[in-house]
């Protein structure tokens, strides 16, 4: 089985040396071997990392990302925890698509409609539309 250097593995897979050491130390990759002192890796390495970077391109955060590959193994397929985790993903998106368009309207109709010349004008204005009415602060 081919042995490569850190440097290697972090080349095949789009990253820097530091960040393979950072996922070891996050314990997301497994400690590899060690040849006179230097971290010598399998292809399974390799293969690991290309999973990592996929995830964190579908938005997946190291602690999810650890979710993921814990105990993964022939008697836990990976696949029914992708599943798992990306329906989680999914509703965490929709529900910032909700808030970003709603943030957009927001933004819109205030670009639109603003004509308040004073902060006091202004705040006046945020309170008398978000209750309905004029609201007397105390």
């Amino acid at each position: 089985m081919e042995q490569l250097t850190i440097s290697q593995v972090a080349r095949q897979v789009g990253l820097r040396p530091s960040a393979v050491r950072y996922y070891e130390q996050k314990k997301i990759l497994p400690s590899p071997a060690r040849v006179s002192g230097q971290r010598r890796y399998g292809i399974a390495a390799v293969q690991r990392l290309a999973v990592i970077r996929r995830a964190q391109e579908a938005g997946f955060s190291l602690d999810e990302i650890r979710q993921l590959l814990l105990g993964v193994g022939p008697s836990a397929p990976i696949s029914a925890r992708w599943k798992k985790l990306a329906a989680a993903k999914i509703a965490e998106l929709d529900d910032r698509m909700e808030r970003i368009r709603s943030m957009k309207d927001l933004l819109e109709r205030l670009q639109t409609r603003c004509t308040c010349e004073t902060i006091e004008q202004c705040g006046a204005g945020i309170l008398r539309n978000s209750t309905g009415r004029w609201r007397a602060l105390h």
